[in-house]
C-alpha cells in the first residue's frame, strides 16, 4: 500500500524476518531460516502493509515459510528441507538436501534469495549409501555439508540485531536428521533453528523465522518452521495506528519507539503512521 506523503519524514529502522522452513522427514534435511532484511531509512506518514510469515510444516514434502511485510520490504519464507534423496527447497534461506540410501546418490541444498540468508546444506556422496541429512541455511551461515550416516548436518547460524535495544539472534537455521534413531541429529543454527533427529526434529523457535529440525524417520516427527516477526522503530513524536488483525506491543527505547509484531490474523493488515 503505498504511504500519503505530506512533506514529514521519520526515520524508521526496521528488521523483518518471515516464517522459517519445515524439516524434510525420512533422513530429511534441516529446514532453511526465513529470509532476514534489515535497513534504516526515512518514511512519510501513511498507511503501510504489515504481515507476520508462519513457519512452513515438517513433513514428507515438507513446505515453505510465508513471507513477512513492512511497507514495500518483503522477507522470502525460508525454505524446506529435502526427504531422502530430495533437494531442499530455494527460500530466504535454502533448506538442507535430503539423506541418501544409495551408493553416488547427491542432494543439494537450496538457494537462498540474496541479500537474505545463505544456502542450504549438500548431502554429498560418500563410501557408506545411507548418508544423513544436510542442515539447513542460516541468515548468517549455510547449512553444514554432510558425507556420513554417523550424525545429521548442522543448521547454519543466524544474525543478531539490537533494534529492541538488546542483542537478539533469529533467523538460525534446522538441524539434518541422522540415518537412523541410535545416531545424532544436527544442531539448529543460533537464532531459533530446531535440532534434527535422533528421535524427532523440534520445531523452530517462534516469531525468530527458525527452519524446522528433520526427521530421520517415515513418520510425521519433522519440526515445523518458526514463524516470523517484523519489528520497527518510530521517533516518539510520531504514532503507529494497527488494524484490528494486528498482535504488537512497543516499547520506549531512549529517543525512539520500538514496535514488535509478533503475529497478524490476514496478509491485508496495516500500519498507519502519523
Amino acid at each position: 500500500m503505498s504511504p500519503i506523503t505530506n512533506g514529514v519524514l521519520f526515520p524508521v529502522s526496521y528488521l523483518v524476518v518471515a516464517g522459517g522452513g519445515g524439516g524434510g522427514n525420512n533422513r530429511g534435511g534441516g529446514g532453511g531460516a526465513g529470509g532476514y532484511l534489515t535497513e534504516t531509512v526515512t518514511t512519510p506518514k501513511g498507511v503501510f502493509a504489515v504481515t507476520v510469515g508462519a513457519g512452513g510444516t515438517g513433513a514428507f514434502s515438507a513446505t515453505n515459510g510465508s513471507e513477512s511485510v513492512f511497507s514495500s520490504f518483503t522477507a522470502t519464507g525460508g525454505g524446506a528441507g529435502g526427504d531422502i534423496e530430495a533437494a531442499g527447497s530455494a527460500g530466504g534461506s535454502g533448506g538442507g538436501g535430503g539423506g541418501t540410501s544409495t551408493n553416488d546418490a547427491t542432494s543439494v541444498g537450496g538457494t537462498a534469495t540474496a541479500g537474505q540468508g545463505e544456502d542450504g546444506g549438500d548431502t554429498l556422496s560418500g563410501s557408506n549409501p545411507n548418508n544423513s541429512g544436510a542442515g539447513g541455511g542460516g541468515a548468517g551461515a549455510a547449512g553444514q555439508n554432510v558425507n556420513k550416516q554417523s550424525s545429521g548436518g548442522d543448521g547454519g547460524d543466524g544474525v543478531a540485531s539490537s533494534i529492541t535495544g538488546s542483542s537478539v539472534t533469529r533467523a538460525g537455521g534446522g538441524g539434518g536428521a541422522a540415518h537412523a534413531t541410535s545416531y545424532t541429529g544436527g544442531s539448529g543454527g543460533s537464532g531459533g533453528g530446531g535440532n534434527g533427529g535422533g528421535g524427532g526434529g523440534q520445531n523452530g523457535t517462534a516469531n525468530t523465522g527458525g527452519g524446522g529440525g528433520a526427521n530421520p524417520n517415515l513418520g510425521s516427527g519433522a519440526g515445523a518452521g518458526g514463524s516470523g516477526v517484523v519489528i520497527f522503530t518510530l521517533p516518539t513524536t510520531a504514532v503507529a495506528t494497527f488494524s484490528g488483525g494486528v498482535t504488537q506491543t512497543s516499547a520506549v527505547v531512549g529517543a525512539n519507539r520500538v514496535y514488535t509484531v509478533t503475529a497478524t490474523s490476514t496478509d491485508s493488515e496495516t500500519v498507519t503512521i502519523s
